[in-house]
């Protein structure tokens, strides 16, 4: 995602972006986002379809990039930050992504994540693993893209299905397995508690 579209310096640029941000966020409480117009969104937003099309090109893209600023922002707070080396940093991006997950699905945690969210936030975890393991890419000579692709979806999927499960145990427990699952696909050093490398490095 470009983050540009949330941290545009212009300051009114930034306040009509999250006008419509808010906008679509209102009206998805309610409705599907396929039954929503962009004229729904302009008329919610208080501004005119010409308006919507100077930022946006489509509802698919303040989708988009409502996801992405919200959740950015939520990895902001948790200062999460991935530069490719430190495992733990990526249990702090699942825990991240686990609780923007049931932000979304609502108190009840019954709303239906729709596709248009769950690929917007796979773009953003992308993004962030991306940038880590371009600066440290694999020793072992995968394809940044490939690795980053596994990995996020990885990270997704069992998020998504913990979500959904009854009875699901804590989020930190979560963040604990699937760090132990996502950690030798991104070649990550990895220690339990006892000290006991489970994911070593491969030899350079």
């Amino acid at each position: 995602m470009d983050i540009s579209t949330c941290e545009t310096v212009d300051p009114r640029i930034r306040r009509t972006r999250e006008l419509l941000q808010q906008a679509l966020e209102k009206l998805l409480e309610t409705k599907e986002f396929e039954k929503i117009s962009v004229q729904d969104i302009a008329d919610q937003a208080t501004v005119n379809r010409a308006t919507f099309y100077d930022h946006y090109n489509d509802k698919s893209a303040l989708l988009a990039a409502m996801v992405g600023c919200r959740f950015h922002r939520l990895l902001a707070e948790r200062q999460v930050q991935f530069d490719g080396t430190c495992a733990w940093a990526l249990q702090a991006l699942v825990l991240a992504v686990s609780e923007y997950l049931t932000r979304m699905q609502g108190p009840d945690g019954t709303r239906a994540v729709e596709p248009h969210m769950e690929s917007a936030m796979i773009a953003v975890v992308r993004g962030i693993l991306t940038e880590g393991l371009t600066k440290h890419p694999p020793k072992d000579g995968s394809a940044v893209q490939l690795v980053v692709a596994a990995a996020s979806w990885a990270i997704y999927g069992a998020v998504k299905e913990w979500a959904y499960m009854p009875g699901r145990c804590p989020a930190d427990q979560l963040a604990a397995s699937v760090l132990r699952m996502v950690a030798p696909i991104l070649q990550l050093p990895f220690h339990e508690a006892g000290g006991v490398s489970e994911t070593p490095m491969p030899p350079p």
